[in-house]
Formats: C-alpha cells, structure tokens, sequence
C-alpha cells in the first residue's frame, strides 16, 4: 500500500566502496544525465542504483545491509524500484538473487548498457569524459584502467573486474580537458594497477608517456598518482614527478607485508630486499616525495616473527602515509584454500600495533613541518574550519590543513599558501600568508 506520493522517476544513486566506484557512478550518472532523467547522488529518489564493493568481509556486510534497507523501503512503498550494480553484484550475482529475490535486478560491472537500458535509457558512446562529477568541484578521479593481470592470493579483484585493460591517451586526455573545463584542478590517477598502463595498447609500460601529455591540459595543476605496484615500476615515470611541478612529490604503492615467506605466500613477486632497495630509489630520485602504503596484518600462516619483522621495517622505513588492514578470507581467491589461523582479535591487536607506530612517526614528521609554508587546495568547510590539503596528501585518506574560518577566509577550491602553526598526529593548523 502506498504510504506517501513520490515523485516520479528521479533516480537516486548511492556509491559504496572505493574511487574506482565512485568513478563508475559518476559515469552513470552522467550518461542518465544526457538521457534526460532526473539524477541524484546518494539524495532521494523512487528508483534507487546501488552500486556495490565486494572486496573484503566488511565491505560486502555494508553493500548487503544497504541493499536490505532499500528493500525495505520498497515494501514500505517509499521507494518504487531497486537495482543493484557493482563488484559484489557481479561476484555474488546468483547467490543474492537467491538471498535477496525483492531487488529488482542484479547488474554486474561492465553490464552499464544493460543497466541504463532497465532504468529508461540508452548507453551513448560519443560521451566519453562526460560524467556528473560527485567531489568537490576542484578535484576528481581519472580511471587510466580497468581490471587487473595481477595474481595476488588474497584478492578478488580480477573476479570482479576482469583483465588489465588501459584507456587510450587521447580518450584520457580529452576526460581530463573536460574535467578541467568544469573547474577540476587536481587529477587523482586511479587503476587497479597504474603501473601495468599501457602494456596491452602499447606493448610497454606508457605511464610516463600518459603523464607527459596529461600535463599539458590547460587548468589541471596537480596530478596525483594513486595505486601502483611495486614489482616491476616503470621508473622513467619519477624522472617525470621530479621535472614536471605538476606532478605531485606523492606516491599511493601498496606493499601488503614484508616477510619473505608471506610476500610469497601472497604471491607479491618481489622480496624484503627488493622492496627496501625500491623505495630507496624513490627518495633518491624524488627527494621530499611523499609515499603512501597499505598493509596487511593476520595474513594464513603469519607468525608473531613474521608480524615482528614487519613491525620492525616500519619504524625503520618511517613512511610519511601508512594504512593497516586486517586480512578477510576471500572465496575462490588462492589464499583462500589456507587454512585462516590468525584469531580475529590477534589480527585487531596487530593492525592497531602497526597504526600507533604509524601514529607516533607522523606526529614527528608533521612538527618538522611548523614554521613551513605550503601550498594548500581548500576542499572544504567544515564546522569552524575550512579544510585544505598540502600536495603530499590525498582526499579522504590523509592528513588535512585546518584553518581557522573564525580568523581567516579562505575560498573553496583555490589554491593558497598556507603557513604551519600546529601539528597533531594527522592534521596540521596553519593560516594564510
């Protein structure tokens, strides 16, 4: 029974996941958008999309507890149609049609014709680059790839998202025209794996080549590199971040552990050694750059002396970014036929060990940065402040610039100099000068 009249067809999508999503549901959005249809983000709408993460344990609870709050809202009659896309749609397709019948249909990730097809619309090829973009206007994600060739045991993503498969330069160029034109100032560089680009199209690693012509779109001032893989970089793209000022000094390399035995386990292709030298060419080639890095604690078989020797690298190598997960079993992915024998509490215990050094290493690095002036985008205001970034950090995952709005006016979106006065563990406070 109808509760309350809605109105009629405005299409409400909601975005669970990483950057690669949010890529996908700007793209969507904009291709519902040249269609004529009424488009919201994550706002209200009597049809909604939701487009799923399925990587690890606790992402797939949020896409499935999102799903069952819409369906429920479909029988309360608050809304009039669901439908589901994404990485958890494409890996668990026939399961939740099974669990989840209510949804009224289950789009996996390269099914965008089908999808717009069900909600009234028609897929456009002439619109490549057109997307409604979903962050602040002064930044935005450039998807150089899509899938990986990768074999690493514990991940599910090539299930998900298929075979490496890179986007031509000058479609990557026209995007970021595009984007540029709407105000974008700041390209962040998103792929599965950015390291792998271009060996498909061009039978070589053509990152480099990428960023070369990306820094000649008028408008665009930062460009910044997120995801590559450490076992083979193309090392000419840091020739590139130390002559182009474009580029930013900021590196986001997964390295996943440390230990020799569980690198191998993880299938990773690389050693302790190999990974220590690596990052050590990096600084020497790019002093001052900034590198980024995820781990993962409680991998099968991981030892106390293996969590010991990652613990010890990295007070060691003191990374100026660092994130911690704990490791999820992942069906039909190799390690997944290991037997899981790090209790959940041992891995919480060891992820949080990690974090608290991490916490304690950016707390010194961020009181070298007193007295220092840097370049700032403001991305925002929030509460008393507005909120800014220096090149050496990237939305949502690092350190932020606070200012106080109190004091000082700062416009969304610009570029400003920006004095350090404070510095906590992850944020910096500073004025304008």
């Amino acid at each position: 029974m109808r509760t309350k009249t809605l109105k009629k067809n405005k299409i409400n999508v909601v975005t669970l996941g990483c950057s690669k999503n949010v890529y996908d549901s700007e793209v969507l959005m904009g291709q519902l958008s040249a269609n004529k249809k009424d488009v919201v983000h994550e706002g209200e709408g009597n049809v909604v999309v939701i487009n799923t993460c399925g990587f690890i344990a606790n992402a797939k609870e949020e896409s499935v507890n999102t799903i069952l709050e819409y369906v429920q809202k479909k029988e309360a009659g608050e809304v009039d149609k669901v439908f589901v896309t994404g990485c958890l749609s494409e890996r668990y397709k026939p399961d939740l049609q099974k669990e989840i019948p209510d949804v009224d249909e289950y789009f996996g990730t390269s099914e965008l014709p089908n999808l717009l097809k069900a909600l009234g619309a028609d897929y456009k090829h002439e619109l490549i680059g057109e997307r409604l973009t979903t962050t602040p206007k002064n930044y935005a994600y450039l998807k150089i790839a899509e899938g990986c060739d990768r074999p690493c045991s514990f991940c599910a993503i090539p299930l998900m998202r298929g075979k490496h498969k890179s986007k031509p330069i000058e479609e990557l160029v026209t995007e970021a025209q595009k984007l540029a034109a709407k105000g974008v100032k700041e390209l962040i560089l998103i792929a599965q794996d950015l390291t792998y680009y271009g060996l498909d199209l061009y039978k070589k690693r053509n990152l480099a080549e990428l960023l070369k012509h990306l820094v000649k779109v008028e408008g665009i001032e930062w460009i910044r590199l997120h995801y590559a893989f450490p076992t083979g970089f193309p090392m000419d793209v840091l020739d590139v971040m130390k002559n182009e000022p474009k580029i930013c000094n900021y590196l986001d390399i997964p390295l996943q552990h440390i230990s020799d035995s569980i690198l191998k386990s993880m299938r990773r292709g690389t050693t302790q050694a190999k990974t220590t030298k690596l990052l050590q060419d990096f600084r020497d080639a790019v002093p001052g750059m900034t590198i980024r890095t995820t781990l993962i604690v409680g991998y099968p078989g991981e030892t106390q002396q293996d969590f010991e020797t990652l613990r010890n690298w990295v007070e060691e190598m003191r990374f100026e970014r660092l994130g911690c997960f704990t490791y999820s079993h992942e069906e039909n992915t190799h390690a997944y036929t290991l037997h899981d024998d790090v209790p959940e509490d041992i891995k919480q215990q060891r992820a949080n060990e990690i974090m608290e050094i991490q916490s304690q290493i950016s707390w010194e690095l961020n009181q070298q940065k007193i007295g220092k002036t840097f370049k700032c985008i403001i991305d925002r205001k929030e509460g008393n402040y507005f909120v800014g970034r220096t090149e050496f950090d990237s939305p949502d995952v690092d350190n932020e610039v606070l200012i106080d709005a109190a004091k000082h006016y700062v416009k969304q979106g610009e570029f400003i100099d920006i004095k350090i006065t404070e510095a906590a563990d992850f944020d910096l406070y500073g004025e304008p000068v």
